[in-house]
């Protein structure tokens, strides 16, 4: 890289295009030009072939490198220095766009480049005569050179319908794909083979896999008038007893909301494994239906000629409703518009689908030239097993791997159980990779661990698998050849002392050498079961508790708002407990013949009692309401003759208050009797004062 020579170029043409000269011979320098032209060219060489991203930006680069804004510097310094500094300013630029590619050249090539990948796709393998299914191509690290060819098939119409281009960014990577759709119409019933597509991309030719299309024949007549029906498909009608086969629900609706899961009649079948429903558009007529597909897998569990269905599905109808003419001036606005304001153009219509049942033909499994390894396994597999290690000890564990894969029962396989008469076992292990969404195709694992007992053992048996293929409806067995084994023996055990009869144990002696301790095939007993509590009384009764306290909190509600509304109530009440504690505390006072306190106490009882009885306060009471409100007014004469001389002799005690103790004794039981008969004296004497 010479940096020092000097630049050529004609101010002539500068001038002629009106520019001044000194900025015309930096841009116009042929060595500048060319180191700039020469590093774009370079940089393209750099990344070579790689991604389209990774050229696009090599190209970014290499103009922004070769477009130097040399006019700006030229003017800035001016006539006189241009020659000064253009020597350094063209090794600045060339070295920056040297470095430059270097770096991009650097960050393209050391990250790890994935190779260009291709995939096609139906979005349904089943489908009806007249409607449409969408085949989808997918070039994930590259782009085809044009739009890929699809083969033609007799009995389909496919025609390219759009493309589209994906992004995704995961953990820092970036990755693109592009997208092509095809229109796939059927117009005859039929199985279909789409063969493999072949298309270029980077320079690489890549093809797809055949992909299957089964047309089915369409017998839903007037399926263009209706606005919602529903299918219940299966691959076929004869099936084997056990053999697992998918099912599929479409249901087909125009426009509809309220949607709930299909259910179907499915005596005789077991439901498998459910797949989350999956949406579609496709056109069967003139009409335009949503297809929602509903997949799960099935197996009949009896013999015989079953039927399968009807499936039925609830959900409520958007019907368009007739467009009437009328003279609002607001029916000239579109009805899509407004819906909800102007009134709605639909009718909702609940409505309970119901697909035609479907007739399986159920058959038994062959009885006849039954291997001895067959173990009831449906389906169609292959099989393979693997020991490691094989260069081990007698003791030592080697672990048997067995590998199942194929379509079929897979969570009902079991392992292969040959001889395993020098061995000693362990259950085996297993786990289920499956490979599709309904279970129905995958990979079992099986792991056991095996010890061999003695140096004698040259190899693991061989194995053998059988299962019932009900595509070829005949037993097949797979076998795996027996696998070698080098067995050492094992370490001698030390030898033990000669005990003779009758003689003492040597306290030199080493204890007798302990064997492997095998895993306990049961665990014994962990803990003492007892009754359930549901049998005990004690809960029983528990669980009536929060019952009582609810009723008696009920009980308790009632009754304080009783006494609220009944303020006469209230204060019987009131007055009884007085009474009652009144009582007791006149034989205490006997007792300690406190005659002042005594009778201010029948007094008070006396007072608290009438005026409850005649609805006066209690301070109102004396002997006089008795001659004026009780005598004569219903009350018992012996009860009035009572009380005055209950008043008499508490005013004498004013006077002459000496009374004896056996005395005041005495009149407790006719104080007791005279509050009881007041108490149970009917409310008529109320009444009667009242009137």
């Amino acid at each position: 890289m010479n940096c020092g020579s000097k630049p050529h170029g004609s101010s002539g043409s500068c001038a002629a295009r009106g520019r001044k000269p000194t900025s015309c011979a930096l841009e116009e320098s042929p060595f500048l030009s060319a180191r700039l032209s020469g590093s774009r060219v370079a940089l393209l060489n750099l990344v070579g072939t790689r991604s389209t991203a990774s050229h696009f930006l090599a190209r970014i680069i290499g103009d922004a490198v070769e477009r130097v804004p040399t006019r700006f510097i030229g003017w800035f310094i001016g006539k006189g220095a241009s020659d000064r500094i253009f020597k350094a300013k063209e090794c600045c630029q060339f070295g920056a766009a040297f470095w430059l590619s270097a770096f991009l050249y650097l960050l393209l090539n050391l990250s790890p480049a994935s190779a260009a990948t291709f995939s096609a796709t139906l979005d349904r393998n089943t489908m009806t005569a007249g409607e449409s299914a969408t085949l989808i191509l997918t070039f994930s690290g590259g782009e085809p050179q044009s739009n890929p060819a699809v083969p033609s098939v007799a009995g389909l119409s496919i025609n390219y319908a759009a493309h589209s281009r994906e992004f995704n960014i995961v953990a820092g990577r970036y990755s693109s794909s592009l997208i092509y759709k095809y229109v796939i119409t059927a117009v005859q019933p039929g199985e279909f083979t789409i063969p493999a597509i072949r298309a270029q991309v980077d320079g690489a030719i890549l093809a797809s896999q055949p992909l299957t299309l089964k047309v089915l024949k369409d017998d839903q007549a007037g399926a263009s008038a209706k606005f919602a029906f529903l299918k219940l498909i299966v691959p076929k009608t004869e099936v084997y007893v056990g053999e697992l086969f998918p099912a599929e629900i479409q249901l087909y609706v125009v426009s509809a909301q309220d949607l709930q899961q299909p259910q179907f009649k499915s005596d005789g079948f077991v439901i498998g494994k459910r797949t989350e429903p999956r949406q579609g558009k496709v056109q069967a007529g003139n009409m335009i239906y949503s297809v929602v597909n509903f997949k799960m897998s099935v197996a009949a569990a009896k013999v015989g000629t079953l039927t399968l269905g009807p499936a039925e599905c609830n959900l409520t109808l958007r019907i368009p409703r007739a467009n009437r003419r009328s003279r609002d001036p607001f029916d000239s606005f579109p009805s899509d518009l407004f819906p909800d304001f102007f009134g709605r153009r639909e009718e909702l219509r609940p409505t309970t689908l119901v697909s035609e049942p479907l007739t399986l033909r159920v058959l038994p499994l062959p009885t006849q030239n039954v291997p001895p390894a067959f173990n009831g396994a449906l389906g169609n597999f292959q099989f393979s097993a693997t020991a490691s290690p094989t260069n081990l000890t007698v003791g030592d564990p080697i672990t048997l791997r067995v590998l199942i894969k194929g379509k079929g029962t897979l969570d009902s396989l079991n392992m292969p159980a040959p001889d395993w008469r020098e061995f000693k076992t362990y259950p085996p292990s297993s786990t289920v990779t499956n490979t599709d969404e309904l279970g129905l195709e995958g990979i079992k694992t099986f792991e056991q661990v095996i010890i061999p007992q003695n140096a004698e053992v040259k190899a693991l048996p061989p194995l053998a698998f059988s299962f019932f293929d009900p595509e070829q409806r005949t037993f097949r067995t797979l076998t795996q050849p027996a696998i070698p084994l080098s067995v050492r023996p094992g370490a001698a055990a030390p030898a033990q002392p000669t005990i003779l009869a009758g003689g003492a144990q040597s306290q030199d002696a080493p204890p007798p050498a302990k064997d492997i301790v095998h895993i306990k095939s049961r665990l014994g007993v962990v803990a003492q079961i007892r009754p359930s509590l549901l049998v005990q009384p004690w809960f029983l009764a528990l669980q009536g508790l929060p019952l009582a306290l609810w009723l008696a909190a009920i009980l308790w509600r009632k009754r304080q708002d009783k006494l609220a509304k009944d303020p006469r109530l209230r204060r019987r009440l009131r007055v009884e407990q007085v009474v009652r504690a009144g009582v007791r505390d006149l034989a205490r006072l006997a007792a300690a013949n406190q005659t002042e306190e005594f009778f201010a106490t029948v007094f008070r009882l006396l007072q608290e009692q009438l005026g409850e009885r005649l609805d006066l306060p209690a301070s109102a009471i004396t002997e006089a309401v008795l001659d004026e409100r009780v005598q004569g007014r219903g009350a018992p004469p012996e009860l009035v003759a009572d009380l005055h001389e209950l008043f008499q002799v508490c005013n004498q005690v004013r006077y002459a208050p000496q009374r004896t103790s056996q005395e005041l004794i005495s009149l407790v039981p006719k104080v007791e009797t005279a509050l009881r008969r007041l108490q149970a004296l009917d409310v008529r004497l109320e009444s009667t004062i009242r009137v």
